[in-house]
């Protein structure tokens, strides 16, 4: 099996809610097609008259209530994740029927949210979450002028066919299982976030002082998505009018007459709150490893500094060993909800933050891996099935019980010898691949079974 050479920064990054596959992923597709265009002859420009974008199967499902319209109309406008303002999200939100030039060079073409098609829901295609862009003429019969289909893969990752993937080296110690990590790290007795670093370093030829700062830049990404949380209220956007709770429940933990675990363990959850929040609102957070799931390692790391009282480097190292997690779930089966079902989000971030945490608190790698497949064990099977497609009901207390979920099994795993524990981390992931293979597409972000069902959305 090929080693993985991903940076940590494909799977960390900052950009719009609220889902990584919907929105991340479609406004980078927006671009890169922008990119195609300007790159095309006169003649071809020439003859185009508008663009059309048609989503595919889970992106056409649930497209509209998770904002991959205005997302990848963004794109198109030359917005980037990284520095698209929110306030630039809302505007293409609130006048939908705004048409917005759209600078070829040699000419303008106008696109607004109505060129955004909803295609199939259920389609014969690779990927789930599948969308085409087109420069098309005037004859609306004929074929396109200019066509590119893209697969967002989750966690904000895109492919296509005859994509250029960036040049990157060899890794300094190379793995594609935990049972490599294991082995590595034994051999070469080297911690694990020191593994990941010389990867990061060796992958990407970025000096480890300069990875060390970027990673303290999505720490404070992270840390400032719970802050504009926690100083929110209010009804997140959508028909659901779904009220904003991290504020209360943190004013709830703060009450001097709650037991101490019990307020500790509140403020863990308004934590996570506050960031899936603020996902729900089209708001930045990190992808951690997705959007979806974008409130339970920064709630981890926001409880490990405050509650637990942990250093900065601690934590920074912590973050190290769960993107090494993130990256088996990436490599060995899927992150995408579309793919996976939430096993593939919540479970994953879950796992991410336990490891997080264990390797942050000063365990070893066997501990580590112990508490993320503890903590993956326990979503095993769990549906993605957002109600009225809206990233909002389950998905947000999804992520409280999830950051919940990760202490408990850094509880568990620290507390046991670690040669007892009978399942590996790699068995628990292939579990969840066999897993999102068997279930049902239903249940896999088309908000067609489940409680998007159930629950009735008006």
């Amino acid at each position: 099996m090929a080693a993985i050479d991903l940076s940590v920064f494909d799977l960390f990054k900052i950009g719009p809610g609220p889902s990584s596959s919907h929105t991340i992923g479609p406004m980078l597709a927006g671009g890169d097609f922008l990119a195609l265009l300007r790159r095309q002859p006169p003649e071809i420009l020439a003859a185009g008259t508008r663009i059309e974008v048609e989503l595919y199967g889970s992106l056409a499902a649930t497209g509209r209530g998770h904002g991959t319209d205005r997302a990848v109309l963004a794109g198109l406008l030359g917005q980037d994740p990284r520095h698209c303002p929110p306030q630039f999200l809302d505007a293409l939100a609130r006048a939908p029927e705004r048409a917005h030039p759209l600078d070829l060079g040699p000419k303008t073409i106008p696109v607004s949210a109505a060129d955004v098609v909803m295609g199939p829901v259920v389609c014969d295609l690779p990927c789930s979450n599948t969308l085409a862009l087109r420069l098309r003429g005037e004859d609306p019969d004929a074929p396109p002028l200019l066509e590119r289909r893209y697969a967002s893969i989750g966690g904000g990752f895109i492919q296509y066919a005859g994509q250029q993937l960036p040049e990157r080296r060899e890794p300094a110690y190379p793995y594609a299982s935990m049972a490599d990590i294991r082995r590595i790290v034994r051999e070469e007795d080297i911690g694990l976030h020191r593994l990941m670093l010389e990867n990061e370093a060796a992958v990407t030829g970025d000096r480890p002082n300069e990875i060390l700062a970027r990673l303290d830049a999505v720490l404070a990404a992270m840390d400032a998505s719970v802050d504009a949380g926690l100083g929110a209220s209010g009804v997140l956007p959508g028909p659901l009018e779904l009220k904003r709770k991290a504020a209360r429940l943190f004013a709830r933990g703060n009450r001097n007459r709650r037991p101490p675990h019990d307020s500790a363990l509140t403020k863990l959850m308004a934590y996570a709150f506050a960031a899936a929040e603020e996902n729900a609102a089209g708001h930045i957070v990190v992808t951690a490893p997705t959007c979806g799931a974008a409130g339970i390692v920064p709630a981890t790391a926001r409880f490990m500094r405050t509650a637990l009282e942990l250093p900065e480097h601690s934590i920074r190292e912590g973050l190290l060993a769960a993107a090494a997690v993130g990256f088996l779930a990436k490599h060995n089966a899927t992150i995408a909800g579309a793919e996976g079902g939430c096993q593939a989000e919540i479970g994953v971030a879950s796992a991410m933050a336990a490891a997080m945490l264990a390797h942050a608190m000063g365990y070893g790698v066997r501990v580590v891996e112990n508490a993320a497949e503890t903590a993956l064990e326990h979503h095993l099977g769990m549906t993605c099935d957002p109600v009225g497609g809206y990233v909002q009901i389950p998905c947000i207390e999804r992520n409280a019980m999830g950051a919940v979920k990760a202490y408990a099994a850094y509880c568990i795993a620290s507390d046991e010898m670690p040669t007892h524990h009978k399942v590996g981390l790699d068995q628990a992931i292939a579990a969840m691949r066999a897993t999102g293979l068997d279930m049902n597409r239903k249940y896999k972000e088309t908000a067609e079974g489940g409680l998007a069902v159930s629950v009735v959305a008006c």
